[in-house]
């Protein structure tokens, strides 16, 4: 039990530090908004893996007066990822495409029923980076909501030796935030889908 409560204990100073260190660096930076957050009905909302690490911003910037779950997997590593981001108010939606693919799949559609827009890494939380998984295609089309790509970009950042290639923002750069327009999924099959999604995600990146 005292072994229990001491790894809790350790794994909440590190949560509560690593909120610190994102949001002071985030204090120092320059910032851009392009695009507008979604006004009425819920969407799906998805970004690349890479950008997690200040992606919470653009909901705490710009999603003022609506709600956002956001799938995580049930590994360790999900949970810190889930422990971070409600500190900026953002709920998280727990499981794995392996294990409990299809209670994480109803979880996400209730939240679209209950007007919470459910946002995903389309290429986690395993990769291969920049992929488009099945069930960021499969949430929009039984729902029949529409989707929005997010992404920015830091003037400098650092980037790990990660399989996503994850960048974090160095102190004082300029962040350009980008929020793209709503698109649909209708009448497309699973291939026509994901195609349009990397078409929209190539679109995100030469704009900023």
């Amino acid at each position: 039990m005292g072994r229990l409560f001491r790894a809790k204990f350790v794994n909440k100073i590190v949560e509560n530090l690593l909120v610190f260190i994102i949001k002071l660096i985030y204090l120092t930076c320059k910032k851009e908004f392009i695009g507008e957050a979604p006004r009425s009905k819920p969407v799906v909302v998805l970004f690349w893996h890479e950008k997690l690490a200040f992606m919470p911003f653009i909901f705490s910037s710009c999603w003022q007066g609506r709600n956002a779950n956001v799938m995580i997997s049930d590994h360790k590593d999900g949970q810190v990822i889930s422990d971070i981001i409600s500190h900026f108010g953002i709920g998280s939606i727990r499981g794995s495409s392996s294990k409990g693919a299809l209670k994480v799949f109803l979880s996400a559609i209730k939240s679209i029923h209950n007007g919470i827009d459910v946002v995903i890494t389309p290429d986690g939380p395993r990769g291969p980076r920049h992929s488009i998984s099945d069930g960021s295609v499969a949430v929009a089309q039984k729902t029949g909501v529409n989707l929005i790509v997010l992404s920015y970009t830091a003037s400098r950042f650092w980037q790990f030796n990660s399989w996503d290639k994850m960048i974090l923002p160095k102190p004082f750069c300029k962040l350009t935030y980008y929020i793209g327009n709503e698109f649909g999924l209708e009448g497309l099959d699973m291939q026509e889908a994901k195609a349009l999604i990397a078409k929209k995600f190539n679109e995100v990146d030469n704009i900023i």
